[in-house]
């Protein structure tokens, strides 16, 4: 009896553990990539431009420019190319809902 209750115990604090740990999106960790150059969480303190608090239409729009090649770059049209849609819409919303 007292190794049941130990272990229903064990058992309910784990699953509170894993509740407490917040999940990653897919956005949250693609967008992660983007860090190396628009700065932690999107935010830029240099010449290139910050991307949290875009919104998502606007960033959409500008990495499927770089995608299609209609907007030029040195870095982005490659990094743009390796994105589904689906994949460059996930980064945008996610993107949008940091703050600047």
């Amino acid at each position: 009896m007292l190794r049941k209750l130990l272990l229903t115990s064990l058992l309910c604090a784990a699953g509170a553990v894993q509740a407490a740990t917040p999940m990653v999106t897919p956005g949250q960790s693609l967008a992660a990539t983007c860090y190396n150059c628009h700065g932690p969480q999107g935010v830029s303190t240099a010449a290139i431009p910050s991307l949290a608090g875009r919104s998502a239409a606007s960033i959409v729009e500008t990495m499927t420019e770089y995608k299609s090649g209609k907007r030029t770059g040195t870095i982005m049209p490659q990094i743009a190319k390796g994105y589904t849609d689906a994949q460059i819409a996930s980064i945008a919303t996610y993107l949008s809902q940091q703050k600047p």
